[in-house]
């Protein structure tokens, strides 16, 4: 497994997104995440699934601390008294002491940042979570939170994936020495049907999602949780530690990089960074 790192936080690169995962298909999603040798599962309260991630991950016997857990408070849960009880529910359902990675969800427009990121600072202090951080952010909200706020987050979960830059905020993290995890990092599948990602795959004997996920880690301090309830997709994406791709093909994959968002929802999207 490869793991990037910020401020103590080490995160395994590739991990398993939860996103619309629910019931029975989640709970065996993460144990056959788990069983091929995942330790990075990522959920979120508005997923409706951390019941399921926790019995998954007591059930498969990977001792607690080998595995790296992330959720997310909501928007609109963001004041102080709402994230204490969030988190409180979280850890509830998720049947654990702590989580390793606590995140503001979407930033709020209505919610001051600086009481979400004190209700995040104390929830580390309690040991109710390893570390914070934050997602959807943009450049702005990072230098606001950080140099503004003095918040000590590890990382900003966002959708990265060839047919989308975020250069600036990959800069902004750079800046900072965070990570940047990715979701959405198939792009919705559209990677599967990209003919240069086939044929570049085909020199190494790979897929372009395989392809695809590798260009993310190698970038550096680049995360990606992917999602998939097949056994056989979550074995193929794991697959991808064996192989670095050339200069070359990294160029080829660089050139896609445009403003192809997927993930944009009205009245919870901030005003993103020109791509």
């Amino acid at each position: 497994m490869q793991f990037v790192s910020a401020k103590g936080a080490h995160l395994p690169a590739l991990g398993l997104g939860t996103w619309s995962l629910s019931g029975r298909a989640c709970y065996e999603s993460v144990r056959a995440a788990l069983d091929i040798g995942y330790r990075h599962i990522d959920t979120a309260e508005l997923y409706g699934n951390e019941a399921e991630i926790g019995a998954a991950v007591r059930d498969s016997r990977v001792p607690r601390g080998e595995v790296f857990v992330t959720t997310k408070v909501p928007m609109g849960e963001l004041r102080a008294p709402q994230v204490r009880r969030n988190v409180e529910q979280s850890l509830k359902r998720l049947a654990t002491d702590y989580v390793d990675l606590l995140l503001i969800h979407w930033p709020s427009r209505s919610e001051p940042l600086a009481e979400t990121l004190g209700a995040f600072a104390e929830a580390k202090a309690k040991g109710q979570t390893r570390f914070i951080g934050v997602s959807n952010f943009t450049v702005a909200l990072l230098h606001e939170a950080i140099a503004k706020h003095g918040a000590d987050i590890v990382c900003n979960q966002v959708e990265y994936h060839p047919y989308l830059s975020q250069r600036p905020v990959l800069a902004a993290l750079a800046q900072y020495e965070l990570v940047l995890t990715a979701y959405s990092p198939l792009a919705r599948g559209r990677v599967v049907a990209d003919r240069d990602l086939a044929r570049i795959g085909k020199a190494y004997g790979k897929t372009p999602s395989q392809v695809a996920l590798r260009w993310l880690l190698d970038q550096p301090n680049v995360a990606a949780v992917p999602k998939s309830a097949s056994r056989i997709h979550l074995a193929a994406d794991f697959a991808i530690f064996d192989f670095t791709l050339s200069a070359a093909d990294r160029a080829i994959i660089d050139a896609k990089r445009g403003a192809t968002r997927l993930v944009d929802p009205a009245g919870w999207a901030p005003d993103w960074d020109p791509a």
